[in-house]
């Protein structure tokens, strides 16, 4: 059996661990900003790594809905011309993810 402070204790840590490396970033942000090759990784990783994240949420989804994939491409349709033309990746986000739980849940065959 695992004693009391022993497991809080490793809560703690793993929580000072997990703090420490998601503020290890904004800490260190002041000294990488010198490297032009951080500079541009800054301006392409966000948002190759949000359309990879997409493209693997369209198809996971697409392959389990019986409807076919048209709901999860509207969706995600309307979040692209939503930051198109508003540019706020908020709104853009909230707006698709409510179309798409308002199809989920409403039962439209296309």
């Amino acid at each position: 059996m695992i004693k009391s402070a022993f497991a809080v204790n490793a809560i703690l840590g793993m929580a000072a661990v997990t703090i420490l490396l998601r503020a290890a970033p904004f800490f260190c942000a002041p000294y990488l900003r010198r490297f032009k090759m951080v500079d541009k990784l800054g301006q392409f990783l966000p948002p190759a790594i949000m359309a990879l994240l997409l493209i693997h949420t369209l198809k996971s989804n697409m392959m389990e809905n019986s409807n076919g994939p048209w709901q999860e491409l509207i969706a995600a349709a309307v979040a692209i011309v939503l930051q198109w033309r508003i540019r706020h990746p908020l709104i853009s986000i909230a707006g698709a993810t409510l179309l798409y739980i308002a199809f989920r849940n409403i039962t439209i065959h296309f």
